[in-house]
């Protein structure tokens, strides 16, 4: 008999025959929703068909021998790439890559013409046909219609090779982690959540005479309106405070029932607003395997490190998206979507036929939109899935569609008029600037004192801690990335606690605070920067209406930086506009001519040459191109003892010097395997720092190694400026 896997208990020998079946029907489900059911049954057939082969039989019986050696691998793979060669390559990319993940093309060309002459091959070849292993020939399959064209062809290769890894991983682990793999599912179906949420929206209070309610009483009834409109493109353009949170999640669970969609989406473009999305959905729709987050910050055990049934639960689902409702980043949506990794595939082909919202889509980067928006045409277009462009501040990125030589697709509004909606939200006054008048930190910091509540938001984290220090006073509250995530959270938690009773607040931030965090000051004063960043900022002022206006006031640091790129490009457009008379961010069409504008000027280049390459199938270098933040830096383990506030569950005290103790004793061997738990514990104590500055820092002493490109963070970690040295955060990111 031919085995797939071995295993020290010969009982668990998986047969292979059984695994190949399994993973082609497997295989196949998944890519039903898109037509691709056969292509997607002959692959999960042929992927491992070189493991019938002497040589690779052998490796199994010598890992049963001796389980604790270490036996050089067999190749398995070369059967099935050589088979699926036939059908001119395209399907041979998905078996050669089962493991590694997706090669350039050229890879498997010289791969298929190593594999013809190979004799080890050839006879594994002649012993699958003998066996009747051998699916039908892969030419004699049909590819969807949609399937026209090179670049259409590298999104759908993407969407099949999802659903073999996926099925690959989940017969294996149902083989030998039948307990682990019967935590999976029981989920609740989307009937059901969406009655819970219609039941929660009942009891909220009538809107009565307050315009704000009102406002978000008719955003929510218009997004049950529209759930009925067919799939396809959307965009929700409420006002900041207009209730887009939950009427979109209205919109989605309502859509997906009208239309047989399976899941909802919710991508945001930060951690900040992940925590209070995925809290807010948790609310309304329970806590029972309803949502699920999957970010970077999310640690998937208890404070303790057990692995608790609903941590394990989420911990498995975030590999394959198999929930009801994810809450993620647009970070690890998009870069998943132009990945090529296994892990990171696997859960593509749960985009098919889902409901994705992008909230704050605004901020997507701008330099990538070509690939961005293209993808998520494709997925509108070809696979059943509708798109959601939420925000306040809607980009015209049709320009930026027609720039890149993309077809626009028909993008319906879920509020009719939506700008009607904008002068009852009117909850601030703007004071713009005079023209080349300039704030010092001392100054501004003196305009704050003048206000018991206020909140700053500056461009740069060096800038936030030169008014934090202008600002000089104790109880003043900081936030920005050199603070980890478990410290982020604490703050938020305390600023929440400060801001229910009638003492003093006073918050400095870097533009995390921005976007989605559900926070009310009655002023913020905001540097100038980008337009759509300006308005989000303002977002956090009088954000109930409880003031008859708010007080905005938008400054230029006369000693302040800002980030480069399109950032800086967006706070040039923004100083155009102002030479033409102060700005009215109320009127929408202010942001069709900032985002016509800003598009038409803005280098999307590195989205161009990724087009390129994915029209060439160059799966590799689409990875290594598409990258939405900075991977050039190191990840460093903080001493964040906390706050000691019991309340606040996310880590329990003493933690990261408790995980710096486990890292170093995985890394001497003394707990082999440890190493990927550990990582998930780690994450709300990690700060990425810049590896140009980190050498630095490493020479200084600072920082020493834990285990692989991790290292432990023993300089100074303030309990309010976070990871700094010398009063400056020049080392992170």
């Amino acid at each position: 008999m031919l085995y797939a896997h071995s295993a020290n208990d010969a009982g668990q020998r998986h047969e292979l025959g059984d695994h190949l079946r399994t993973v082609a029907e497997l295989a196949a489900g998944f890519a039903t929703p898109f037509g691709g059911a056969e292509l997607a049954r002959w692959v999960g057939l042929a992927h491992d068909l070189g493991k019938a082969g002497d040589p690779f039989q052998a490796y199994l019986a010598a890992c049963e021998r001796e389980p604790t050696k270490r036996h050089p691998t067999v190749d398995h793979k070369g059967v099935g790439t050589l088979l699926a060669g036939d059908d001119g390559e395209s399907l041979a990319f998905l078996i050669h890559g089962h493991h590694g993940g997706l090669p350039d093309r050229q890879k498997v060309a010289t791969r298929l013409k190593e594999l013809v002459d190979d004799p080890t091959v050839a006879a594994t070849t002649s012993r699958v046909k003998a066996l009747g292993l051998v699916p039908q020939a892969p030419g004699d399959l049909e590819y969807p219609p949609f399937v026209r064209d090179e670049p259409s062809l590298e999104f759908f290769l993407r969407m099949l090779f999802s659903t073999l890894v996926d099925a690959d991983h989940l017969d294996t682990e149902r083989h030998f982690e039948a307990d682990k793999a019967g935590t999976r599912g029981g989920t609740p179906d989307l009937a059901t959540l969406a009655a819970r949420l219609e039941r929660a929206q009942a009891a909220l209070p009538p809107p009565g005479d307050n315009p704000v309610f009102q406002v978000r009483d008719e955003v929510y009834r218009a997004c049950l309106a529209a759930a009925t409109e067919l799939p396809g493109f959307f965009r929700l353009t409420v006002p900041t405070g207009g209730g887009k949170t939950r009427s979109g999640l209205a919109f989605a669970l309502h859509h997906a029932l009208a239309h047989g969609l399976e899941r909802v989406i919710v991508a945001v473009p930060f951690l900040t607003i992940t925590d209070q999305t995925a809290r807010v959905y948790r609310e309304v729709l329970g806590d029972d395997r309803a949502v699920l987050e999957h970010h970077s910050g999310v640690g998937r055990d208890d404070a303790a490190g057990a692995a608790t049934a609903p941590a394990t639960w989420a911990r498995l689902a975030a590999q394959d998206w198999d929930a009801p409702v994810i809450v993620t980043t647009t970070v690890q949506l998009f870069e998943s979507l132009f990945g090529r990794k296994t892990t990171a595939c696997r859960k593509l082909h749960r985009l098919a036929r889902s409901v994705i919202i992008l909230d704050e889509a605004q901020a997507l980067p701008t330099p990538l939109l070509p690939p961005i928006l293209d993808g998520l045409r494709g997925l509108a277009t070809n696979y059943g899935t509708s798109i959601v462009l939420s925000t306040a501040t809607q980009p015209a990125f049709e320009a930026a569609l027609r720039r890149a030589q993309i077809a626009v697709p028909d993008t319906r509004e879920i509020v009719p008029d939506p700008a009607r909606l904008f002068p009852p939200m009117k909850r601030v006054t703007y004071e713009w600037p005079a023209d080349g008048a300039t704030l010092t930190w001392h100054e501004v910091a003196a305009a704050m004192r003048e206000e018991p509540r206020a909140l700053a938001v500056l461009n740069t984290k060096a800038d936030a801690l030169a008014l934090l220090d202008a600002l000089d006073d104790d109880d003043a509250l900081h936030l920005s990335t050199s603070l980890c995530g478990a410290h982020r959270r604490d703050v938020l938690a305390d600023l929440r606690a400060l801001l229910a009773g009638d003492g003093p607040c006073r918050l400095v931030s870097t533009q995390v605070v921005e976007a989605g965090v559900d926070i009310d000051f009655p002023a913020v004063f905001r540097a100038l920067g980008p337009l759509d960043r300006v308005v989000q900022a303002a977002g956090r002022c009088n954000r109930e209406g409880r003031l008859a206006s708010g007080r905005v006031v938008v400054f230029r640091p006369a000693a302040g930086g800002q980030p480069p790129g399109a950032y800086a490009t967006g706070t040039a457009e923004t100083e155009i506009l102002l030479k033409r008379g102060p700005i009215d961010p109320d009127d929408p069409t202010t942001f069709a001519r900032y985002f016509g504008a800003l598009f038409g000027i803005a280098s999307m280049e590195r989205g161009t040459k990724v087009q390129g390459l994915r029209a060439g199938l160059a799966y590799e270098q689409v990875a290594e191109e598409f990258r939405m933040i900075d991977d050039d830096t190191v990840s460093v383990l903080v001493p964040y003892a906390g706050t000691g506030d019991v309340a606040h569950d996310w880590y329990k005290a003493g933690e990261a010097d408790i995980l710096r103790s486990e890292f170093e004793a995985a890394a001497r061997g003394s707990r082999p395997g440890a190493g990927r738990d550990l990582m998930r514990r780690a994450q709300p104590y990690l700060v990425a720092v810049r590896r140009r500055g980190f050498e630095e820092a490493t020479k200084a002493g600072y920082a020493s190694p834990l285990v692989g490109d991790l290292w432990k963070w023993d300089g100074k970690y303030d309990q309010i400026r976070g990871l700094v040295e010398h009063g400056s955060p020049i080392y992170v990111v």
